[in-house]
């Protein structure tokens, strides 16, 4: 079974709480995104700071300093590159790292875009070398430096740009280049969002979607969300079809509770792959330290899918330590499961 609500699959992307897109999200995201500033809830620091920036920005009719969003998947970067764009009056033009194969790929990109207009490249720690060497220029000084020819008869020559803004938005920041890193301005991590914050999103895009929803239920909604906004829209989303068949239309409590229950998602917000990298931890590896690769090898998904994507919420909420020698279930992960944390290791908690 491959839909969003069964567990496992590639990468996670099968798992309803997975953090990375799947394919019913799209056909969603567009109407439950923000547009600006004001309607963004949540990661008030950044926010604020952007504002700053953006206003200072078009009072000085100049383009935005590059900008680096990084962070766990799901909590808003690709949002807020087009939130940047809304605020600045300019076109977005969108792409990713991967994407990017040839040096003209890109220049042709760059030339595209008119005068304070954002580029935003995801997953730009993926880049090939080649194309992180057209991109310094083109950030620091808005010109291209393309060779015509080859050999003796090579020429350098360079093509002027627009100014413009490039927003690159990345979930492993360690992987990007420092020439590349120390070109953008304006750095930011987007953390995982507090409870409260992911309310207030559950609640705004039940009235996008038009669904009767109890403020109980959106607590509970917001409980099991993992701090990820677009795990929250994808449990509503959910939550509202089995309210449709089965409680016409209204989610209450109860009907959340029911429904949760149904899709195999926690109160901790955890499904079947959360719970078996822990165990695989717990009773395999006597609760760790376990280096990622053999952890990868014995619950048979990839080392960064385990990196990007199941590692960084069970860390955030204290059940996994990634220490020097390796990952470790902590005592929460433990006393989760209804067992003793083994007395040699709890000195480590």
């Amino acid at each position: 079974m491959s839909d969003a609500s069964s567990p496992g699959g590639h990468g996670g992307t099968g798992r309803l709480v997975a953090s990375v897109r799947v394919e019913d999200d799209a056909q969603f995201d567009a109407g439950l995104r923000p547009r600006l500033l004001a309607e963004y809830i949540g990661q008030d620091r950044i926010r604020d700071n952007l504002h700053v920036a953006i206003a200072a920005a078009r009072q000085r009719r100049e383009a935005l300093d590059h900008v680096l969003l990084y962070g766990p998947p799901g909590l808003g970067k690709t949002t807020l590159a087009h939130v940047i764009g809304n605020e600045m009056g300019v076109p977005v033009r969108g792409t990713a790292g991967p994407v990017i194969e040839k040096t003209g790929d890109l220049a042709g990109m760059l030339t595209d875009i008119p005068e304070h207009g954002v580029l935003f490249i995801d997953e730009i720690h993926r880049l090939s070398p080649a194309i992180e060497e057209i991109l310094y220029p083109a950030m620091e000084d808005y010109e291209l430096d393309i060779v015509i020819g080859q050999g003796p008869g090579a020429r350098s020559v360079k093509v002027p740009l627009q100014k413009f803004t490039l927003i690159g938005a990345t979930t492993r920041a360690g992987l990007l280049t420092s020439p590349l890193r120390t070109r953008f301005g304006i750095v930011h991590r987007l953390d995982f969002y507090t409870a409260q914050d992911i309310e207030e999103i559950v609640r705004r895009s039940a009235r996008i979607l038009n669904v009767a929803l109890d403020d109980d239920a959106a607590v509970e909604l917001a409980r099991r969300s993992r701090g990820t906004p677009r795990i929250a829209n994808r449990l509503l989303r959910r939550v509202r079809d089995y309210a449709q068949v089965r409680a016409q239309g209204r989610i209450t409590v109860s009907v959340a509770h029911d429904a949760l229950k149904l899709l195999e998602v926690d109160e901790r917000g955890f499904d079947e792959v959360d719970r078996k990298l822990l165990r695989t931890i717990i009773d395999k590896f006597n609760g760790g330290p376990v280096g990622v690769n053999s952890l990868a090898a014995a619950i048979h998904e990839e080392k960064d899918a385990i990196e990007d994507i199941y590692e960084p919420f069970l860390i955030q909420a204290g059940f996994l330590d990634r220490t020097p020698r390796g990952r470790m279930a902590t005592a929460r992960a433990y006393e989760y499961f209804g067992l003793t944390p083994p007395k040699k290791d709890s000195r480590l908690w």
